[in-house]
């Protein structure tokens, strides 16, 4: 079973993105997702150090996927679109149908998380267009995936996301701008000032949400540590980690070190209790409402 981190969420300043690559090329991940995908006035990158740092990457052994944006609002989005699917070079995590459509009998690529594949017919169907593998929505329950793998087209891989905090949904309103009382377009990228997103709680000073740009975040940690084994006896391929300013490296650790046989669950569970900003939860593999912590 392989680690894969997906692409950073946040706004880094270059030099931020620069060293956490530089430190993700010495860590233990086998699959490293690269790019913007949050929003395309998030510009601290350009696309041509962006393949610059996956030819580094790729250099270290990594598997590298170029992802595409989630939300798409304008025509230079779908021009940029384009020209990332065009590369030649590396593959493309598509999140949405249009980059399906661009890649479609083109090259094979990976279809994200933020694509609905609630069923088989629909797995069948990306397969046939090209998909190599396809990333469970974060909603989606075990008995879900179970049902899931038994219909999984032949050659298709399957990753689950396991850590971090679960991106909820997407507008085109800029949260963090408008609770800084600004417009989208004036926003003066405010979202910088925040590097692992903007926490909401309750009145009643509760962890409730996390704002990160026109992204909507659960407040909690999603944290499947201990379903590793159940994921590696349901045929799942790649495990998943999201970025975080903070204490990624240690946590990816603990994962590696589970996955490898060399740590029991439980002992990594204690390891990454203190990185749980928020709390964790693991409510929607049991069915539950995501928010909930079903596992002790």
């Amino acid at each position: 079973m392989k680690l894969s981190l997906g692409p950073i969420p946040y706004f880094w300043t270059r030099e931020a993105v620069l060293d956490f690559y530089t430190r993700v090329a010495g860590s233990p991940v086998d699959i490293v997702y690269l790019g913007e995908t949050v929003c395309s006035k998030r510009r601290a990158l350009r696309l041509p150090d962006w393949l610059d740092i996956a030819e580094r990457l790729a250099g270290a052994g990594k598997e590298v996927v170029l992802s595409t944006l989630t939300l798409i609002e304008a025509e230079s989005e779908v021009a940029y679109m384009r020209t990332l699917t065009e590369n030649g070079r590396f593959a493309i995590e598509a999140n949405d149908m249009a980059a399906v459509g661009m890649l479609e009998g083109v090259a094979r690529f990976v279809v994200g998380p933020h694509i609905n594949v609630y069923n088989g017919g629909t797995l069948a169907l990306l397969a046939r267009a090209g998909a190599k593998r396809w990333v469970m929505p974060m909603e989606l329950d075990r008995d879900t995936l179970a049902a899931l793998q038994a219909q999984r087209p032949a050659g298709m891989e399957t990753e689950v996301f396991v850590f971090g905090r679960l991106p909820l949904s997407f507008s085109a309103r800029c949260f963090t701008a408008r609770a800084h009382n600004l417009s989208k377009d004036e926003c003066g990228f405010r979202c910088a000032d925040y590097p692992d997103g903007m926490a909401l709680r309750t009145r009643e000073d509760k962890t409730f949400l996390n704002l990160n740009g026109i992204q909507v975040q659960s407040g909690e940690t999603y944290n499947l540590v201990h379903e590793v084994g159940a994921l590696q006896a349901l045929g799942v391929d790649v495990l998943r980690l999201a970025p975080q300013a903070q204490d990624l490296f240690e946590i990816v650790e603990a994962f590696r070190g589970v996955v490898d046989g060399r740590r029991e669950s439980s002992a990594a569970a204690a390891l990454l209790e203190p990185y749980l900003t928020g709390g964790s939860c693991d409510g929607y593999w049991h069915g539950a409402p995501g928010m909930d912590r079903l596992h002790a």
